[in-house]
């Protein structure tokens, strides 16, 4: 009986500590958004080599997206490789209910911020970075930083300028 209770009074505890975990996702939402920003930038930088052509990530405010072009349209979405977009409701809410756009939408419990300010990069057929607007092999891109913060814990993902190299 006395070890009964000493179990129920060690499953209390670690209930108490392990409940918040699962109640509160913000850092769970700003890991895996970081990832998805980190892995989608260097999915264009490989489908631009494969296909020698530009691709171009598109970084707004509530989104990232790929497109075959600056503005986006239908004809030039890029297709996410596993075949569908995470569906989040982020995702539903700011990329529209093409599931097949390798679009990913920010999570409402998670801050986005960039340097510079929600810039559209390409990389072209050799997966160097580009600015929209840069004509190859001219470039002014200079770096991006994107900040991503959620409970209490901020992820930096760095696309460096000459090689494009994409990285935490």
């Amino acid at each position: 009986m006395i070890e009964l209770v000493a179990v129920i009074v060690l499953v209390g505890i670690l209930a108490a500590f392990a409940a918040p975990r699962f109640v509160r996702n913000e850092s769970f939402d700003a890991r895996t958004f970081a990832d998805q920003n980190m892995n989608m930038l260097r999915y264009a930088q490989k489908l631009a080599i494969a296909q020698g052509r530009p691709v171009f990530a598109v970084l707004g405010a509530n989104r990232i997206a790929l497109c075959f072009n600056a503005a986006c349209d239908e004809a030039n979405l890029v297709l996410a490789p596993a075949g569908a977009n995470s569906r989040s409701s982020a995702t539903v809410a700011q990329c529209g209910t093409a599931a097949t756009w390798f679009c990913e939408g920010r999570p409402n419990n998670v801050s986005y911020s960039m340097q510079p300010v929600n810039p559209v990069v390409y990389f072209n057929a050799l997966g160097r970075p580009f600015l929209n607007g840069n004509v190859d092999p001219v470039s002014t891109f200079a770096g991006l930083t994107i900040a991503i913060a959620g409970g209490g814990n901020t992820r930096t993902v760095v696309v460096e300028a000459e090689t494009g190299y994409v990285h935490l």
